[in-house]
């Protein structure tokens, strides 16, 4: 498991307006997928995900996360 550095930079000041968490729908078209296989993923724990309250919500960098381990898999192969 790995510790997650978060900014506690208040918004008003962050000069970034990244956001820090995405909906499944938003993770789906990053990856250019739709959004019934970004659930699959996720169910399947390729695509890391966390509820928030009853939401479900991707980490900004999931989706980049996984692609890199798509990638180094099929390097691998």
């Amino acid at each position: 498991m790995s510790i997650a550095i978060v900014d506690t930079t208040p918004l008003a000041e962050a000069n970034d307006t990244a956001p820090v968490l995405l909906t499944v729908e938003e993770a789906a078209r990053c990856l250019r997928i739709g959004r019934t296989t970004c659930f699959s993923l996720i169910r399947t724990g390729e695509l890391e995900s966390l509820m928030v309250g009853g939401l479900r919500r991707v980490p900004a960098d999931a989706p980049a996360a996984y692609l890199a381990r798509r990638r180094a898999e099929r390097q691998a192969a």
